[in-house]
């Protein structure tokens, strides 16, 4: 008998609007957490312990070569991957295939799985603040990492978003897809 599926929800190693990020997730049920090895360095440095997020959610950690917990993608336990926030270097490796972290790696896996994925990139406009642990912060993105996120865009079975008003959009649609699906 199948368990209920679940969302996976990756983080890599940003803080752009990593606070809201979680947020969503603490309003919502049936995730479980991902976290890149940056992401669990960058969650400390913004002042979440994952020592409580494992109070509230089940977490995977980017601890194994072969990143094990993928196999539940293949098992049906999730019906939607989300990757927020994604940095530049992980959409990059997204655009490109490779997946050499746990969160590319759900979302490699997610695509093999057809199972749609919903992407917040960080860096989608040529100027935007951003939060720093000490504040906020201007960042410029470079032609490269506007040009990966535009090809990300394309790939099947594949959401991004820029914001979070786009983000909960996404996820509000694809939840009521869901509902109405199953029913």
């Amino acid at each position: 008998m199948q368990t209920k599926q679940r969302l996976a929800w990756g983080i890599s190693g940003s803080g752009h609007y990593l606070r809201e990020c979680l947020e969503i997730i603490d309003e919502m049920e049936g995730v479980d957490l991902f976290l890149s090895a940056a992401a669990a360095e960058v969650l400390s440095m913004y002042g979440h312990e994952i020592r409580e997020l494992k109070g509230k959610l089940k977490v995977f950690r980017d601890t194994t070569a072969s990143s094990v917990p993928v196999e539940f993608l293949y098992q049906g336990h999730y019906h939607t991957v989300v990757i927020a926030p994604a940095t530049s270097n992980t959409v990059a490796k997204m655009v490109w295939g490779i997946s050499d972290t746990l969160v590319t790696n759900i979302y490699a896996q997610a695509g093999k799985c057809r199972v749609p994925s919903i992407v917040f990139a960080c860096d989608t406009e040529p100027e935007l603040e951003s939060e720093a642990p000490k504040g906020m912060v201007k960042v410029y993105p470079r032609r490269i990492d506007l040009k990966n996120v535009e090809q990300l865009k394309e790939f099947e079975a594949t959401t991004v978003v820029a914001d979070m008003a786009a983000l909960r959009r996404a996820l509000d649609d694809r939840l009521q897809w869901l509902s109405t699906s199953s029913s």
